[in-house]
């Protein structure tokens, strides 16, 4: 899955530390990152590389540094450019998707908390924690982080499999969706597969988890069989398509770095079972 970089490591404590010039930088332009490409390898560039440094330290990846660049954004140079982030989603080498995915999501959150949703105030790095603070009437905000579920909903050798609507991914899913406010996150999988299927389900099983970051989301995987009645009722606003698949009939077309794409083939290969 798209967190799974092993051997490298992710170190993501909050530990800010000055720039030096082997450390890497994630400068982002709207939707956009700085980085070169060829043949499906990206590489991110150094602070001595762009000739720039960067005060805002983002996370660790074995023994490099990575830092959000927070000022206009570089202009393109040789070799390179600014690639849109969603292209970058198929990419190599892993532990670079990784890091670019990871800090789209920082950027996001530092460019859509700018300012003081209570006072209006203009905010400010914490000095201890990564956190977003205001100096005016002490508001303090941290990086967004939406926990959702993925439900693999099971009937005998059959998946359930879906298509969004009206978005432009428009591979198969499994049922997906927000937790509410005031729910437990077993609620959360019995009403998104009650919403957009019309079906209930019993035995919920927790598989494993993953950090989608690409919408800032935590995501929960679970297992879930079908309880009565199969009669799929799509919610047509949520969902283009939704239908039983056979075991050895499910369709190769999904997300290979998902939580999804890994459930569906296990089912596949014939198993639903937690963790090996």
């Amino acid at each position: 899955m798209l967190q799974d970089i092993a051997p490298h490591r992710f170190k993501n404590e909050y530990c800010p530390r000055s720039c030096k010039p082997q450390d890497r930088l994630l400068v982002f332009s709207e939707d956009r990152l700085l980085c070169a490409m060829e043949g499906g390898v990206i590489e991110l560039p150094t602070a001595a590389q762009l000739g720039i440094s960067a005060e805002q330290y983002a996370f660790t990846l074995d023994d490099a540094a990575f830092f959000l660049w927070e000022g206009t954004p570089l202009e393109e140079r040789a070799p390179w450019r600014y690639i849109p982030c969603k292209s970058l989603r198929d990419v190599g080498p892993a532990h670079l998707r990784f890091a670019a995915a990871v800090g789209e999501s920082l950027a996001r959150w530092h460019h859509t908390n700018r300012y003081c949703g209570v006072c209006g105030a203009a905010m400010a790095k914490s000095e201890t924690e990564r956190a977003l603070v205001c100096p005016k009437c002490g508001q303090t905000v941290y990086p967004k982080i939406a926990p959702a579920v993925i439900v693999a909903v099971t009937d005998g050798d059959r998946l359930l499999l879906t298509k969004y609507a009206g978005r432009a991914f428009t591979r198969y899913a499994l049922v997906a969706g927000f937790a509410e406010i005031g729910e437990t996150i077993e609620q959360t999988v019995h009403r998104e597969v009650a919403e957009e299927t019309g079906l209930a389900v019993k035995n919920l099983r927790f598989y494993r988890s993953q950090p989608w970051v690409y919408t800032d989301s935590l995501l929960f995987g679970f297992w879930a069989e079908l309880d009565g009645s199969d009669e799929i009722r799509r919610q047509e606003s949520e969902l283009s398509e939704a239908a039983w698949f056979a075991r050895d009939a499910l369709p190769s077309d999904h997300s290979e770095i998902s939580l999804t794409g890994e459930m569906i083939e296990l089912f596949r290969a014939g198993g639903e079972r937690s963790v090996p």
